[in-house]
């Protein structure tokens, strides 16, 4: 058939689901209409850049979506605004400046009565589009909050930037075949950038029977950056978006929590998260839910509290306590649970300890197994007759823990599919993230939301400002930037720690580190990255010319390719999953920065192994040299885990840092240390 690149099977894709500016450094200043002229030339710079979003669609009528003050529309556009329900020609603006839908992947795969379609048209009835969105490239909005926390000013990273939306979700489920009908419309409307925050369930088979893979190569190959979730499963090995050319980020905290105190009795306050904005006037009896067992449910089952496992007599007008250890179940169903059976609170003892705050349907609180256990140990108290407690309505709290931190739910390395490239590349905000929101649910035009979803969109707004900046810099480069000025310390210059025991993070939770956008503008050097280059790393992975063709669309061959491994390609970060005794990877750095300029390497070598870097200076004479470095890996003491260490290339005025992963031979698959 003309024009087809290649058929593979219409698979299922989920969605990935302001403080966060300041806290990633940007200042207030740097992301306005009026940006300093040390950042950027003009303001047309940032009005000249298109971030097309492939999502549930938009709520245009927002005010994070107005287009006060913007200028005419890019002369180069070549998008419409399709007309639809609730949706005309004229509802797009100097903003939003483009809107599409796509409904015939879905409609093969799933029945439309089941109200799984709401709005045959690019209107956001689920919010995650409009979320994502307005989080990379909203105005100022004052005022913002969820109903009342949270409270100031709303913005994205380039307020600028215009936005054009590819509608490929639905309530229940985005599909490949609507997802590259994205991708292809997108590239010819004239997009700089794609925001995909949705993937797979499970990490990535292949790439070429993968609609985010191969639209994303040809996105990509037409120098539109593309940048997508990590994904939400947060287990070792999950991390899904793998492919090489995509810029695929990891979900972190922020210093600001939402927090509900609770008062116990004895007089002892301990907080934990929550959204509810309700609070108890008074005090009441307090119980472990295994108390309230109900119907056929034992006590050792109802203490977490599940649907229809509570009985009405016993938890009536008290405060339960429950238990949360599975990451399948959800913490808004025990609070459902709990009100259906009259109770008046919920505390949720939460094992994994994941931050999120959640709008509970009654006053609630989410603490974490240490004040958990000193909970139970009160009401285990022999010697009180009536245990009570009190639970407050969140608040909104700066500063109250140590940040970024890695989340939980955020899918980890290493990569399943190509272990030679890392993933995720970046660490961004993902955690109780408050952004646009369509007010068909809930009425509400503001909300706080949580995941990778909400993570990829702070790197797709950080690649709008560097795209304004160097708007010839290819997606490579772009990346490159992003990559090598991230930092893997947190606010208090201390390691960056993940999981609920904080333990100390590594390139598998968080790639290269956490985004700096300020120091992505200006990273001195790049590591760059041509189509050709990721022909040859599909090449080195044995794809034959039939399922390399299958990517690229066209008769690209791997006949003469050059690299030998995955390794090889110029990547921003070196991982080698098999080393034997000794392996040299090459890497090419291109002078973006000072005209005549010194760099000296550092490494910090992973345990157990030699690194020598040839050479240990990189001198530079002009603006877009080239130098060529190699670094070498010798097993010293072989260890059961991967290891981690990095290099770094540094002078007085600049400093970027490559991860160096390394596997011996003889590890255990998947095991690591830091």
């Amino acid at each position: 058939m003309a024009g087809v690149v290649s058929v593979f099977p219409n698979n299922k894709r989920r969605l990935h689901t302001t403080h966060s500016w300041d806290f990633m450094g940007l200042a207030y200043g740097q992301t306005m209409e009026s940006i300093p002229v040390e950042y950027f030339n003009s303001t047309n710079n940032q009005a000249d850049v298109i971030i097309g979003f492939i999502d549930t669609g938009i709520w245009p009528e927002s005010p994070s979506f107005g287009d006060a003050n913007m200028p005419p529309v890019p002369a180069g556009w070549k998008g419409q605004c399709q007309p639809g329900e609730a949706f005309n020609s004229s509802t797009c603006n100097r903003k939003v400046i483009g809107a599409r839908y796509y409904l015939n992947g879905f409609e093969a795969e799933e029945e439309l009565e089941n109200n799984s379609v709401s709005f045959k048209s690019a209107r956001d009835s689920v919010g995650h589009g409009s979320h994502t969105a307005s989080t990379a490239a909203g105005r100022f909005v004052n005022n913002v909050n969820y109903k009342g926390l949270g409270n100031g000013k709303a913005r994205g990273a380039a307020p600028m930037a215009r936005i054009a939306v590819y509608k490929a979700c639905w309530k229940t489920a985005c599909y490949d075949a609507d997802i590259l009908a994205a991708f292809d419309d997108a590239i010819g409307d004239g997009v700089h950038i794609l925001s995909l925050s949705l993937g797979a369930d499970s990490p990535d088979v292949d790439y070429y029977n993968n609609a985010i893979s191969v639209g994303s190569f040809h996105a990509v190959s037409h120098g539109i950056s593309v940048v997508a979730s990590v994904g939400n499963d947060g287990s070792m090995g999950s991390a899904s978006n793998l492919a090489p050319w995509m810029i695929t980020v990891g979900a972190s905290s922020t210093d600001r929590d939402f927090l509900s105190d609770v008062i116990l009795g004895n007089g002892a306050r301990f907080s934990g998260e929550s959204l509810s904005v309700m609070k108890m006037n008074a005090s009441a009896q307090t119980i472990s839910a295994s108390e309230a067992n109900g119907g056929n449910f034992t006590p050792d089952q109802s203490r977490y509290c599940l649907e229809s496992s509570l009985d009405t007599t016993k938890a009536k007008d008290k405060v339960l306590v429950c238990l949360n250890n599975d990451p399948t179940e959800s913490k808004l169903a025990k609070g459902v649970a709990v009100k259906e059976a009259g109770g008046v609170g919920m505390i949720i003892i939460d094992e994994l300890r994941t931050d999120l705050a959640i709008p509970f349907p009654i006053p609630t609180s989410v603490v974490g197994k240490r004040i958990g256990d000193e909970i139970l140990s009160y009401l285990n108290n022999n010697t009180t007759s009536n245990h009570t407690s009190k639970i407050m309505s969140a608040k909104t709290v700066l500063g109250s823990r140590v940040a970024p931190r890695v989340q939980p739910f955020s899918s980890k390395g290493p990569n399943a599919l190509t272990p030679g490239i890392l993933k995720p590349d970046v660490l961004a905000p993902g955690l109780n993230i408050l952004a646009a929101w369509s007010p068909t649910k809930e009425n509400i035009d503001y909300n706080v939301v949580s995941g990778t979803s909400m993570a990829c969109p702070h790197v797709t707004g950080t690649v709008a400002l560097i795209k304004s900046m160097h708007p010839s810099w290819s997606p490579s480069a772009i990346k490159s930037a992003i990559m090598t000025t991230a930092t893997t310390l947190d606010k208090n210059k201390k390691a960056i720690t993940a999981g609920p025991d904080g333990r100390k993070a590594n390139p598998f939770d968080f790639g290269s580190g956490f985004v700096n956008p300020t120091q992505a503008l200006d990273p001195g050097l790049i590591y760059e990255a041509t189509t050709n280059d990721y022909k040859d790393f599909l090449c080195s992975i044995g794809y034959s010319n039939i399922t390399l063709q299958m990517i690229t669309g066209d008769k690209s061959t791997c006949n003469n390719r050059t690299f030998k491994t995955p390794s090889d390609l110029n990547y921003p970060s070196i991982t080698v999953p098999n080393l034997k005794k000794s392996f040299s990877v090459s890497r090419i750095l291109t002078n973006v920065g000072v005209a005549e300029i010194v760099y000296e390497a550092v490494v910090v070598p992973p345990i157990g192994i030699k690194v020598s870097v040839v050479p240990l200076r990189l001198v530079f004479n002009r603006v877009g040299q080239n130098i060529k470095f190699t670094v070498k890996f010798d097993v010293i003491a072989p260890s059961k885990d991967y290891v981690f260490g990095s290099l770094s290339w540094r002078n007085k005025g600049y400093s970027l840092t490559t991860p160096l992963v390394v596997r011996t031979g003889n590890s255990k698959s998947g095991s690591y240390m830091v």
